[in-house]
């Protein structure tokens, strides 16, 4: 293992932690040396997670947080919550988040709107303000790196609340990488394209999108892996990237070099 690419002695807090993407940055993470405190707010899931990455990395430590980023108290509670478990922690992955249903703009229930803003946008800003409160205060280093997505890099018709969260995750990922650079904290984010999840399938049947007829528009010709995800996250968290500051980085297979037709 590379040196720049070893967690050994750090501790990450992954939120959504025991879902598809976010197992697979556990492992990852863990695989490389880490240790890992996994947040989610389905209690039974968690500890389904938790069983499996501890007989599959018996020498690692995990530890499990109930909670949801989508309530205002949330994030600080899970992070004091991971702190007493874990006694520090190094890096943060703001993995959790939910989608939307596509509708037109003039037809969108506001409460159905503000749900996804609440989680993607607030719980990621009041976790990474947690995180930073943390860190910051031992004068330590850190990093975090944030999950958003191509759809808040393009337009989307009728993606009114998630395509605008994750817009809004990414220009807070450039404002918190400018003010924290100079104190030890880097942040980044990855911008995942189609990749099999439970989320991107759900998408597909409720615009009756078939996956081959989009994976012929990808210039890869497949969707991706959560793995692939997870292998980005960790380069943006490690050492390997310690010059890598206010990045966000699409893991599309190309779409948005070709344009995202």
């Amino acid at each position: 293992m590379s040196e720049l690419m070893d967690f050994s002695g750090k501790t990450a807090l992954v939120t959504g932690g025991a879902g598809g993407i976010g197992m697979a940055i556990c492992r990852t993470l863990a695989g490389l040396g880490g240790d890992v405190v996994l947040a989610d707010r389905d209690g039974g899931r968690l500890e389904a997670a938790l069983a499996e990455l501890k007989a599959q990395f018996p020498q690692r430590a995990f530890y499990a947080v109930t909670g949801d980023i989508g309530e205002k108290s949330g994030p600080d509670a899970m992070v004091e919550a991971a702190l007493a478990k874990a006694g520090e922690i190094d890096v943060l992955v703001n993995n959790a988040g939910v989608g939307e249903p596509i509708v037109r703009t003039i037809d969108q229930d506001i409460d159905a709107w503000q749900q996804v803003m609440d989680i993607n946008l607030r719980g990621t800003f009041l976790t990474s303000r947690a995180f930073g409160r943390h860190v910051l205060g031992r004068r330590g280093r850190g990093a975090i790196v944030n999950i958003a997505s191509i759809a808040g890099m393009m337009g989307i018709p009728g993606s009114n609340a998630y395509a605008v969260s994750k817009a809004a995750v990414v220009h807070l990922t450039r404002c918190l990488a400018s003010e924290w650079a100079g104190r030890g904290v880097r942040v980044n984010a990855i911008s995942p394209g189609y990749i099999e999840t439970s989320l991107a399938f759900g998408m597909f049947d409720e615009v009756g999108i078939e996956r081959t007829q989009l994976e012929r528009k990808l210039p890869m010709r497949r969707m991706g892996h959560p793995e692939e995800i997870a292998s980005a996250v960790a380069f943006l968290a490690s050492g390997a990237a310690s010059y890598v500051n206010g990045v966000i980085l699409p893991v599309d297979g190309g779409w948005m070099g070709f344009g995202g037709p």
